[in-house]
């Protein structure tokens, strides 16, 4: 058995991730499901989405609907309460230097991109289609593996303009020194936010209901800490819907 929360995780709130997963996992044992006593936070992404003995983890939105979507079941989303986005959804920010002195996104058309990864759905796709309408994509980009990464090659030069994740850049905020050498551009449209997965076979909605009471119980200086509103049911069709950016973009 495995089970992962990796994609907000930061040595800050290791320990709060650790009290939230011991909720959920009385929970599910409660409710008869056996899973791990430790999340393997450090495991490689991949390994832990596609694992048959999978518990619990979180995805991104553009790897569930490109590549996971029929390999796994759809447990919930987390809702963030993020200002802008309906419950569950997030969006990017468009960030840049606070000293850069362009203002407007026709403006970066030559810029240094940095970016996590091509198949985010928040570093990659979603300012994809956000520029379409300005006519341009980034020529020049830097792969960063990490919106963290993305953010810091920002702040120190080696990039001028980043996308990230509301929840990311919120958690920045919060405790990194350097964010406040950024500034938010622009922001990208509401999608829905990365969804809770489990292995084909198990129950997802007693799972989900172990969330959600987790959440519940949460004390709320942790609750507070992981950013965390509740959990919702977003329809697998709705993570469908929202386009990959063309192959070779």
């Amino acid at each position: 058995m495995i089970a992962s929360l990796m994609m907000y995780a930061r040595p800050q709130l290791d320990q709060a991730h650790q009290r939230y997963w011991k909720l959920i996992r009385d929970n599910l044992d409660r409710a008869g499901i056996d899973c791990p006593e430790h999340l393997s936070q450090d495991a490689e992404e991949f390994y832990v989405w596609r694992h048959p003995d999978l518990v619990l983890s979180q995805t991104c939105g553009m790897p569930y609907r490109t590549w996971l979507h029929d390999q796994v079941s759809l447990v919930g989303t987390p809702d963030y309460g993020l200002e802008g986005c309906p419950p569950g959804f997030y969006r990017s920010a468009l960030v840049v230097r606070a000293d850069d002195p362009r203002d407007d996104l026709a403006a970066f058309r030559d810029a240094i991109f940095a970016y996590n990864q091509t198949f985010s759905q928040s570093g990659y796709a979603a300012p994809y289609w956000h520029l379409e309408p300005h006519g341009f994509w980034f020529e020049n980009r830097v792969q960063t593996e990490g919106h963290l990464r993305s953010a810091q090659a920002v702040a120190e030069g080696r990039a001028d303009i980043a996308a990230l994740d509301a929840v990311s850049w919120r958690l920045m905020c919060a405790h990194e020194s350097f964010a406040s050498d950024l500034r938010v551009l622009d922001w990208t449209k509401p999608t829905p936010g990365l969804p809770l997965i489990t292995a084909q076979g198990n129950d997802p909605a007693a799972i989900f209901e172990a969330v959600q009471s987790g959440i519940e119980q949460l004390d709320p200086s942790d609750r507070k800490a992981l950013g965390l509103r509740g959990v919702v049911r977003i329809p697998e069709e709705s993570y469908l819907a929202v386009p990959n950016p063309p192959e070779h973009a």
